[in-house]
């Protein structure tokens, strides 16, 4: 055989790989961070400057720093409402960091590709209302009515309070909030998708996939029987929804399950949902693309121990929570374990894909 016919099977394999290296390397990973405040994030960069710097803390930031800065990565953008940039520190709430930081180091650290993570979190946004999926409809005449009335009410006694005469709501004002964040949410995905290659100039040229939507909310679905009841089916039909406007039938999700309950077993309306949430893992057609994790195992106990006594002891508290139990205590430490382990469900159901 000659070495010109040796080679011809090789060439033939390159020629049909080659198309695919090229394809890789013009793509970036685009992952979606929706919820509420907890997806806003609630740690604040005060308290992991501190911790960053402590020896019983560092080793867990270690990996975010470079030498005593905080690394902004080249590899992984984020777009959080009006901020853009490179991922690093300050991403949630004002001055304050998120589960983003864990989560999107860990896909720039697995991916050779660029990565894009577009956050659309707004705090007190419940799945009943107004993240509610197009495909649940609105709810019936008799709730809605039965809402109207009671938003009526509250108007007319604030203003006899206030001495005000501010114009009571109507039917069509309750209906257009049902949604109305679905479709901010889908809106600023399209839009910054449509915008990357000036948003993020590394960017310009490639082409984004989908990769996958994380989901962290439900605390404002513990307050209304509506809500609870619906929480499931809403979950269901919100992946369903998104799925078909991204075209990605199997597109992996992770749900982080109410937490807040630390290491307290979860009590009535908190495991409500907690279940509503936790229940996706056992939905048949969900098997290897939807998975939630429990955010309640991965509790601050040094935040948890010193909470009740924090007025009384206000500069001890700053070294370990920046904030309320219903923000998981500001806790540096619990937001980015969250983020780690929503990070490691979501490359595991990328695995099974």
């Amino acid at each position: 055989m000659s070495r010109t016919v040796a080679w011809l099977p090789l060439l033939l394999i390159a020629a049909l790989i080659a198309p695919a290296l090229v394809q890789a390397a013009d793509t970036y990973q685009v992952f979606i961070l929706a919820g509420q405040s907890n997806m806003e994030g609630k740690a604040s960069n005060q308290l992991l400057e501190h911790q960053a710097t402590d020896p019983a803390t560092s080793a867990l930031f270690a990996r975010f720093r470079d030498g005593d800065k905080w690394i902004e990565r080249d590899d992984v953008s984020i777009k959080f409402l009006e901020r853009h940039g490179p991922l690093t520190l300050g991403y949630g709430s004002r001055d304050k960091t998120g589960l983003e930081l864990a989560f999107g180091t860990a896909m720039g650290e697995h991916y050779d590709e660029p990565v894009l993570l577009i956050k659309t979190a707004w705090g007190g946004h419940s799945l009943y209302q107004k993240f509610r999926p197009p495909s649940a409809g609105l709810p019936s005449e008799e709730v809605l009515a039965e809402e109207l009335a009671n938003l009526q009410e509250r108007t007319k006694k604030n203003n006899e309070k206030r001495n005000r005469n501010d114009p009571l709501p109507t039917m069509a004002e309750v209906k257009a909030q049902y949604g109305i964040s679905y479709q901010n949410m889908m809106q600023d995905v399209k839009e910054t998708l449509q915008n990357a290659d000036t948003l993020f100039p590394q960017l310009a040229g490639k082409q984004p996939q989908i990769a996958g939507f994380v989901w962290f909310q439900g605390f404002n679905d513990m307050f209304g029987d509506y809500a609870k009841q619906e929480y499931a089916q809403n979950m269901k039909l919100l992946i369903h929804d998104i799925r078909a406007a991204w075209n990605s039938p199997d597109l992996p999700v992770v749900i982080g399950a109410l937490g807040q309950n630390g290491s307290s077993p979860a009590q009535e309306n908190m495991k409500a949902i907690q279940d509503a949430q936790l229940a996706m893992n056992e939905v048949p057609e969900f098997a290897g693309n939807v998975k939630t994790i429990r955010t309640d195992v991965l509790v601050d106990k040094v935040a948890e121990e010193k909470f009740p006594t924090w007025k009384e002891n206000i500069e001890e508290w700053k070294l370990v929570g920046s904030d309320r139990p219903y923000h998981y205590l500001g806790s540096a430490i619990w937001y980015t374990r969250i983020g780690d382990e929503l990070a490691k469900t979501m490359l595991e159901l990328k695995g099974s894909n």
